[in-house]
């Protein structure tokens, strides 16, 4: 095996970021400031049709304050997917709220309408499904049964920037919606997130809390925390930004190609009158899908990810017994191939024939 190693996610960083970031430097200014207030503006006009953003230092905070800001406490219930990376629900619990989960749709990932029903208590406030792997979860079904119960709806968007229902982005549907700016996403401003809401009040919270509860220097009006993003992430993030929509272009593309050339595995699906962004490329495997992973790493040396092999009601700070069913198979049977930007059509070439022959090989 002499081919180069084909790794299942890989941001892409260049001499424009490495430029913005010596700016930053170079200007002494690297504590949140002017970068921070522009990427800001920039994102809600690229990617929330205007919406309002602020920016912090991560996704999982984003989710945390804004959670808090919409008045998420103790004794309160959101219902969470167990499908998904654990921050949804450390989020919920990081509140003092229970994140209360519930299964699955098996062909988009998302939260399953009838499951979210079924978990509704009179202690229930929200609901936070994620728009997992860029396609978004069924927000008609969902926000139809957060209206009828009275119930907010916030979006985990940290795997769908640019992702949309009908034509309308992903982010401007709930209370809040968050999106991270972890390295490996669609775009990256090295760590950070950014959280979009439509609601002045909530938008004027998460300012507070994200920097120590106060808007003005040592005139605190809350108890907050130290979540800001620095003018150096920023500056990164600005000109990710400029990239991202071409970037999805070329997932998209790629996407399309494995969709048309792919055998003996189930391809990811997308919903009628939804755009999927592929932050990953989701195939489900039935039989023995990790000696499908060893197998494509060490005969063909293309990389893959499991996304994600333990759901979150069984991990050790919940172990929650309930019956996910189709939380369960997904667990037991997903694998992420490859999909980013910066792959070539060689590459892609490479990935199909592999594929295709453990496919045929396990047959």
């Amino acid at each position: 095996m002499n081919q180069d190693f084909i790794p299942p996610a890989k941001p892409i960083i260049g001499l424009e970021e490495r430029q913005a970031v010596d700016a930053v430097l170079a200007s002494g200014q690297l504590a949140q400031g002017t970068e921070v207030a522009a990427f800001e503006n920039e994102f809600a006009e690229v990617l929330l049709d205007g919406r309002g953003a602020v920016a912090v230092n991560s996704g999982t905070s984003g989710l945390h304050l804004g959670l808090l800001a919409s008045g998420i406490g103790p004794g309160d219930e959101v219902i969470v997917p167990s499908f998904t990376f654990a921050a949804t629900a450390n989020s919920v619990a990081l509140t003092g709220a229970t994140p209360v989960f519930a299964d699955i749709e098996p062909d988009y990932y998302g939260l399953d309408p009838a499951s979210v029903a079924a978990s509704i208590t009179d202690k229930t406030k929200g609901i936070m499904p994620v728009h997992l792997y860029g396609h978004p979860f069924n927000v008609p079904a969902i926000s139809k049964i957060a209206d009828d119960h009275g119930l907010m709806l916030f979006e985990d968007a940290a795997q769908a920037h640019g992702a949309a229902v009908n034509g309308r982005r992903v982010g401007t549907f709930g209370t809040f919606g968050t999106f991270s700016l972890y390295p490996t996403k669609n775009m990256t401003s090295g760590e950070g997130g950014m959280v979009s809401t439509g609601d002045a009040e909530v938008e004027r919270r998460l300012r507070l809390l994200r920097n120590q509860g106060m808007e003005r220097q040592y005139e605190n009006e809350l108890v907050g925390f130290n979540c800001r993003m620095t003018n150096i992430h920023a500056a990164i993030g600005r000109v990710q930004l400029t990239k991202v929509m071409g970037w999805t272009k070329q997932r998209q593309a790629n996407a399309a190609y494995l969709d048309a050339n792919l055998e003996g595995v189930a391809t990811p699906k997308v919903a009628e009158g939804y755009e999927h962004v592929y932050h990953q490329y989701t195939i489900r495997v039935t039989e023995d899908r990790d000696g499908f992973a060893r197998a494509l790493r060490e005969e063909f040396n293309v990389g893959s990810g499991v996304y994600y092999p333990v759901p979150n009601h069984e991990l050790a700070p919940y172990q929650v017994d309930k019956d996910l069913p189709q939380t369960a198979a997904a667990s037991k049977e997903v694998l992420s191939l490859p999909v980013h930007p910066s792959l070539s059509q060689n590459d892609l070439e490479r990935i199909v024939e592999a594929v295709n022959k453990v496919a045929r090989a396990g047959a």
